[in-house]
């Protein structure tokens, strides 16, 4: 068995060289080498071509070296939970590549397995897709995304052995795995390094093979910015809680079911186990439990995509971000519940972008959209101008074509009965004529 040297921050951080492409694991800072990316920060290596889900946050882990100065390129999921990355995007001080979730997951682990590149039906007909070869592959659009792979690779894992064989823990896995396997070099940092063997076989989820050097570094709950706590009051306005409770009336025992962040996380509140629904989150886990009632954060559970530490029910599982877009890519998720910003008449959704303003990351809406086999969406019925948020067609860039199985608003519930958007149910306290003056798009009624 081989031994992988073990060495320090400082030496680790040295060998990234000016103009590298450095892969980051983590997911927000959960899983995220922060010990690396700041001894990084502190040697001032320039010109890198950064890639992980997001940037950080704002002067954490890649947050740091964004505000150094030392990134020239990001390539990344969501960058939105790093102001001062949506900011340097937007502003054109540094180059960067925003990709789907899922895509992003699958060009690392495909590129890690010496394959060039793959066609996936997430992001056809979207902005994502322009400038991309496309085929029609079985009558369905797909898009060309070339694999991925870097110079150097900084990841984190809870336990090593000797030997360099990495053990996650609980959702730490996410992006890791998968740039184990995608760099020239890859430098892991631990928890813990243990004598070879103390880790069990069936508990080892990289193996030593993949790794070249370990640091040991220790978490802090500083190192996990926002996810570090969680607080055990949360106030919601009646509509809201309408409407996450209407979406769960949807649902029966069973499904295996996505929610995104906003008014569908507060369905997770008021699922029980025994309504047998297993939640599923993009980052890593099936068996979604509620927001812990300790405090307790990120050092103490899992945590969903919405960076949001999390309790797991029995027989939940954990596994990473490329396992976890197969399951949405390979029709395993029975529902998605997401926020929306448009729906038009053709099923069309916007949610994920809004020209001008401080949004700067899809994340995997675009893989959950396509992949899921029922999506729901969850909205206030208009803008904050008093504009329908329900239009003749969507003016805000898609997130996916004709995908839309149903959307409930604080005043009216709309389905697509033979592809024709019908209203078929008013919500509490709401009119005919509330949803008629409020609707800008055609719709059918049913009511």
């Amino acid at each position: 068995m081989k031994t992988v040297p073990i060495i320090d921050l400082h030496t680790a951080a040295s060998m990234v060289k000016d103009g590298d492409t450095l892969l980051q694991g983590g997911f927000g800072m959960t899983g995220n080498p922060v010990h690396l990316m700041h001894a990084l920060a502190e040697i001032g290596t320039k010109n890198l071509t950064f890639i992980g889900n997001n940037t950080g946050e704002a002067g954490l882990g890649g947050g740091r070296l964004l505000r150094n100065g030392q990134l020239k390129k990001m390539i990344g999921s969501f960058f939105t939970s790093n102001p001062d990355a949506v900011k340097a995007a937007q502003n054109g001080d540094v180059a960067y590549e925003l990709l789907p979730q899922g895509t992003l997951a699958e060009a690392i682990r495909a590129g890690g397995a010496g394959i060039g590149g793959f066609y996936t039906p997430t992001s056809a007909g979207t902005i994502i897709a322009e400038g991309r070869e496309t085929k029609i592959l079985d009558g369905v659009e797909q898009v060309f995304i070339k694999s991925i792979r870097g110079n150097v690779a900084f990841i984190r894992a809870w336990r090593a052995d000797t030997a360099g064989n990495l053990q996650y823990r609980m959702t730490e896995n996410n992006f890791n795995k998968a740039m184990a396997t995608a760099a020239d070099l890859v430098i892991a940092e631990v928890e813990e390094i243990v004598p070879v063997g103390e880790i069990a076989p069936e508990f080892i989820h990289t193996q030593g093979c993949y790794v070249d050097y370990l640091v040991e570094a220790k978490i802090t709950l500083e190192d996990l910015g926002s996810s570090a706590s969680v607080s055990s009051s949360k106030k919601v306005d009646e509509s809201r809680m309408n409407m996450a409770k209407r979406a769960l009336a949807e649902l029966k025992k069973g499904d295996v079911v996505n929610l995104g962040i906003g008014i569908p996380t507060l369905v997770a509140d008021l699922i029980t186990e025994e309504h047998g629904i297993i939640l599923h989150t993009e980052n890593g886990m099936l068996g979604v439990g509620p927001v812990p009632t300790d405090g307790g954060g990120a050092m103490d559970y899992p945590v969903n995509a919405g960076k949001i530490p999390v309790t797991a029910l029995k027989g939940s599982s954990y596994f990473d971000s490329a396992d976890s877009f197969a399951m949405i890519r390979g029709g395993h998720i029975d529902v998605a519940i997401m926020g929306g910003l448009e729906v038009d008449e053709a099923a069309n959704l916007a949610n994920w972008a809004v020209p001008g303003k401080p949004l700067l990351g899809v994340g995997g809406a675009m893989d959950l959209a396509k992949g899921a086999k029922r999506l729901i969406i969850t909205m206030t019925h208009t803008n904050p101008d008093g504009s329908s948020k329900i239009v003749p067609s969507c003016v805000l860039p898609l997130t996916a074509k004709g995908v839309v199985s149903m959307i409930i608003t604080d005043l009216a519930v709309f389905a697509y009965p033979d592809g024709k958007l019908t209203l078929i149910e008013l919500m509490p306290n709401a009119t005919l004529e509330d949803v008629t003056a409020k609707t800008s798009a055609s719709f059918i009624n049913a009511v």
